[in-house]
């Protein structure tokens, strides 16, 4: 069921602390996390805490939690002095757009320059 935490989820297990990860912030919506495979110097990534496969899933269901990871994700950048230079915030929908859990998340890149357009 959507917003219920997936048994085979690996971002509802770190929600749960069943796998560890380098949480960088929390709330009660959300967790920020450094990426185990980083594209830029700082790359983190924001989850809701519940389980939607995607951002469209995430923000048609909970409006407000899709507000408190976009929040989060600014939150993140200023943490990382990432909002003096510039950073980019990323939602993969689908395994053809690169998305590899399917549990909604944003990612937050920067560090260096971020060309227009991606990929």
């Amino acid at each position: 069921m959507a917003g219920e935490p997936q048994a085979d989820c690996l971002f509802c297990k770190i929600v749960s602390g069943e796998v560890p990860a380098t949480v960088v912030r929390e709330t009660d919506t959300t967790v920020a996390f450094r990426d185990i495979n980083p594209q830029a110097p700082t790359h983190v990534l924001v989850i809701p805490k519940v389980h939607y496969s995607d951002a469209a899933s995430l923000a048609a269901a909970e409006p407000q939690v899709t507000a408190d990871v976009l929040r989060e994700a600014g939150g993140v950048a200023a943490d990382e002095k990432l909002d003096e230079t510039g950073y980019r915030v990323v939602f993969n929908t689908g395994s053809g757009a690169g998305q590899t859990v399917f549990h909604a998340h944003a990612h937050v890149l920067g560090g260096r320059g971020l060309n227009w357009p991606p990929g």
